[in-house]
């Protein structure tokens, strides 16, 4: 009898080990630090890394002149003090508008300085014709400046531009956002070579969690910030957590 006791006590110790030496999910700040500091700015992104995020998510569109910017609405409206669509701006004119705090719209190449490679950015390509700038980007980082591959991942709701990305790139890494039709993301991914499927974390149960794993996909859920639903999705045994809220995570 307290020979089956003491192994069973093994297997306790054991199974509890075992429970303690699994991944916790990478930690991904959304447009940074965004439930601490203005979303989408450089000083919210030294605060998603100040607040030891794993990776950074941003948003870009293609404005006027070309160049490509941090920014995650159709309209400055609602973050600035001026009105209209971003896509009309010119980098110039954006200059003239400030975010909460007085700080500026930033330019893509900024947050790649600002980062300099000490974590994975992840762009979410929000405008349309963006996949081809981005990419001449992100090659150029990777080319001149010491980043790699592996230090970024692209997604969009637009899967026609990251078809885009595909093309121009066969190793670019890739998540596919979906708000409800996992099906759908997961054949988007097969079809894209993806990395990732990035669900809305509400449509997220065991069954397609399974089979999105089976299928060789990372899952990296949106925008959890509750923390009740970080500990569902660490229930689930999600790769990361994209949150407002990098410190909850942990």
């Amino acid at each position: 009898m307290l020979k089956k006791q003491g192994l069973l006590a093994l297997v306790v110790v054991s199974l509890l080990s075992c429970t303690q030496m699994q991944e916790d999910p990478i930690i991904i700040g959304h447009r940074g630090a965004r439930g601490h500091v203005v979303e989408n700015s450089l000083p919210s992104i030294k605060k998603a890394i100040d607040l030891g995020s794993d990776a950074i998510e941003i948003d870009v569109f293609k404005i006027a002149d070309g160049s490509i910017i941090v920014f995650h609405d159709d309209t400055v409206d609602r973050l600035t003090q001026a009105t209209g669509p971003i896509e009309a701006y010119t980098k110039e004119t954006l200059d003239t508008l400030t975010l909460e705090g007085g700080v500026k719209i930033p330019t893509l190449e900024q947050v790649l300085d600002l980062i300099d490679a000490k974590v994975v950015l992840n762009v979410e390509l929000k405008g349309a014709g963006t996949a081809k700038p981005v990419h001449e980007i992100l090659q150029s980082y990777i080319d001149n400046k010491g980043w790699k591959i592996e230090d970024f991942i692209i997604s969009s709701f637009r899967w026609d531009e990251l078809q885009a990305i595909r093309e121009l790139n066969p190793k670019m890494p890739i998540g596919i956002l979906t708000s409800e039709d996992i099906d759908g993301a997961i054949a988007e991914g097969e079809k894209l070579s993806a990395v990732a499927i990035h669900p809305h974390f509400k449509s997220l149960n065991s069954q397609n969690v399974d089979l999105m794993h089976e299928r060789n996909f990372k899952i990296y859920p949106w925008t959890v910030n509750d923390t009740q639903d970080i500990k569902a999705m660490k229930i689930f045994k999600v790769d990361g957590i994209i949150t407002d809220y990098p410190d909850r995570v942990q």
